[in-house]
């Protein structure tokens, strides 16, 4: 299984409710919706575990790929395309890891 990890903060200015409907009426069900993608959560980082520091990223999102190769076809439908930049307009420098599950 193949993991697409995305860290990333707010844009200075993005309302956090916003966004986090946004995310649960939008991102969620389409990419859910994707027939490569068996899995995509979102989660808010509350805090760095031990500290009191501010933790590098405010939200950490993972979605469980099926298939690469659908999955790159299907990033590139117009309808995902329109998902990606409305993401954009809310993440500040988001970073994309691919992972693979070693368990």
């Amino acid at each position: 299984m193949r993991q697409l990890i995305v860290l990333f903060r707010l844009r200075p200015g993005a309302d956090r409710s916003v966004y986090e409907t946004w995310a649960k009426e939008t991102d969620l069900p389409i990419v859910r919706g994707l027939s490569s993608v068996d899995g995509f959560r979102v989660h808010r980082v509350e805090g760095l575990f031990g500290t009191d520091a501010e933790p590098p990223y405010e939200y950490v999102e993972i979605i469980d790929i099926s298939d690469m190769t659908r999955f790159g076809e299907e990033v590139g439908s117009d309808q995902m395309q329109q998902v990606a930049a409305e993401f954009r307009e809310f993440a500040d420098d988001p970073q994309f890891m691919l992972t693979t599950t070693i368990d």
